[in-house]
């Protein structure tokens, strides 16, 4: 084999390579943050952390649908007539004053 040849620079490429897929997979192995081609970090995945994140999003999920709930009814009674409206407060206060007679 001839240093400068284009089967050295091969071999050399391909330690290299092996070399650094060795070293990400003991890092992960291991739980140390993975390095990219250009060496930044990668940090490894927490799954507590995706787990609180998931219930999480679960509760604003419910708390988005009870709002949506809310919102609906605001929106019909605001572009109820106020026609509609009166009439139901007054017969409201009419169910009242049966009530207290």
């Amino acid at each position: 084999m001839e240093f400068g040849g284009p089967a050295f620079v091969i071999l050399i490429v391909a330690i290299s390579t092996g070399g650094w897929l060795i070293n990400n997979w003991i890092r992960a192995k291991h739980g140390y943050a993975l390095e990219d081609e250009w060496g930044g970090k990668t940090a490894r995945a927490d799954h507590k952390a995706n787990e609180a994140l998931k219930a999480e999003n679960a509760e604003l999920r419910e708390q988005l649908a009870h709002f949506t709930d809310r919102v609906k009814v605001l929106e019909r009674i605001v572009t109820d007539k106020s026609v509609n409206v009166a009439a139901q407060i007054e017969a409201l206060r009419d169910t009242d004053t049966k009530e207290n007679n």
